[in-house]
């Protein structure tokens, strides 16, 4: 029997985040090639963005994201693609992430683009996009027995008189209706305040309305870090609460879009 030849080693891809939003790609280059692009492909969709590879050092080709090209909100699987050939898988080498945890974007244009490359169950390279236009970024949740308290920032418009905070019920979950959550705030600053025991079981998601309720409605999410995935890292406890409907157990959570929303239990008595 013939030995079969041993499989290629994968295509590494070293990965940098300028405060900008931008990412920098490095590919590990393989031989002579006339052409070579890094390709990103949105899951679920026809989407394909190519990003010349050129050389940057000895044995290095280097694609880059600028912030100004704007992805639609999605997770992009990256391929490197020589010449005509297939494209061909990257996988993760050096991730540089830094200067994602102290950006703070101006708003000036409307939206926030989060770029944020991560590595798959399977090892892949893919980039988690999101474009929020507007955007409430959420601070850290204050928790208290009845309920909690959240500080936060909107990008790309501000708070007027009529501003408030909306708990919209999640469909199949249970939950009925939508409340009010008590808001406060500012300019660009708010602060909200969510009573638990105004809460029935089921799960419930937090959005503003900034400009009162004829104005768009604005989800509230953590995008402005490194997390590409806050649901499996980022977790808090909950509260036993009782409600006029039963004793529950509620708190808040992080969904696979790294949105803020409340899940709620019903307990025995």
């Amino acid at each position: 029997m013939t030995p079969q030849a041993p499989s290629a080693a994968p295509l590494r891809a070293d990965c940098i985040a300028d405060s900008a939003g931008g990412l920098t790609f490095d590919v590990a280059a393989r031989g002579e090639s006339a052409t070579a692009h890094l390709v990103l492909r949105r899951r679920d969709a026809d989407d394909e963005v190519g990003l010349p590879l050129a050389p940057a050092a000895e044995g290095r080709l280097r694609a880059a994201l600028p912030s100004s090209v704007l992805l639609p909100e999605g997770r992009w699987d990256a391929y490197a693609r020589v010449s005509d050939g297939e494209p061909l898988r990257l996988v993760p080498g050096v991730t540089d992430l830094r200067s994602l945890t102290e950006r703070t974007p101006s708003g000036l244009l409307g939206h926030v683009a989060v770029r944020i490359p991560y590595a798959t169950r399977q090892g892949n390279l893919t980039v988690r996009s999101w474009l929020r236009a507007p955007h409430a970024e959420a601070g850290e949740p204050r928790l208290a027995e009845e309920g909690l308290t959240l500080r936060g920032r909107v990008y790309g418009t501000r708070l007027d008189a009529g501003a408030h905070a909306e708990l919209r019920p999640r469909p199949g979950s249970g939950a009925r209706g939508v409340l009010r959550a008590a808001l406060e705030g500012e300019g660009a600053e708010f602060r909200l305040a969510v009573d638990y025991t105004a809460l029935e079981p089921g799960v419930w998601d937090l959005w503003l309305r900034p400009a009162g309720p004829e104005g768009p409605a604005v989800r509230v999410a953590r995008l402005l870090d490194d997390i590409a995935d806050k649901q499996p890292v980022v977790t808090y406890p909950t509260a036993r609460v009782r409600t006029p409907g039963g004793l529950v157990a509620a708190g808040p959570y992080f969904t696979r879009d790294n949105d803020l929303s409340l899940e709620v239990t019903a307990l025995p008595d």
